[in-house]
């Protein structure tokens, strides 16, 4: 979906939308933190074939990618597809984020762009001796309120299940962050009929 031109203020921003950037979108924008995605559609997803990602026997990669938005979207999420991010500068309040339709501002900044660690560099995160992008196990790097995620923190583990991991480990950091206490993302069968609508006599 397109968004619109000008400044935007969401809660979070996520700069691609591989497994890494789509998951962390996903859990944000489904605990009530407004979440937008630019994804320029250069994922590796794209020339892969899954067999190793736990739950799917077998599924090619651009199948996968499309349920993941379609799963991201149903929630809400603000996906520019096919925007590119420009720049990221800190603002008093938080980031600003600079793309070819206009600026965007966000209180948190979540870097899913595969091996191509210039925003996080611009930014001014440290890199580790492997030249990647030094986080902890949450994904947070060197600056306040700004995570990394799949390749961009890892010399040669990319998978698109680890990726997703990753994601997830940023958005409930953020979760814990936005709520004072730890967060747990922890759904129960009453959840999903909750969703479908099966709740209640049937």
């Amino acid at each position: 979906m397109n968004g619109n031109e000008g400044c935007y203020m969401a809660d979070v921003i996520v700069v691609g939308g591989g497994a890494a950037g789509l998951s962390a979108a996903l859990f944000t924008q489904k605990n009530g933190l407004e979440t937008t995605v630019f994804d320029t559609d250069k994922t590796w997803l794209h020339k892969a074939h899954l067999f190793n990602y736990l739950g799917i026997g077998s599924q090619d990669g651009t199948a996968f990618l499309e349920t993941a938005r379609e799963q991201a979207d149903s929630y809400g999420v603000e996906r520019h597809q096919g925007q590119q991010v420009t720049g990221i500068e800190e603002t008093d309040v938080g980031f600003r984020v600079t793309t070819d339709d206009g600026d965007y501002e966000a209180s948190y900044v979540v870097l899913a762009t595969g091996t191509n660690r210039d925003l996080a560099e611009s930014l001014g995160c440290a890199f580790t001796d492997e030249d990647v992008v030094d986080v902890d196990v949450t994904m947070k790097t060197s600056v306040d309120d700004v995570y990394a995620t799949g390749a961009m923190v890892r010399a040669e583990e990319w998978q698109a299940i680890i990726s997703a991991g990753d994601g997830a480990a940023a958005a409930l950091n953020i979760l814990t962050k936005e709520r004072g206490e730890h967060f747990h993302d922890f759904d129960v069968p009453a959840d999903a009929a909750a969703v479908f609508g099966e709740i209640g006599g049937e």
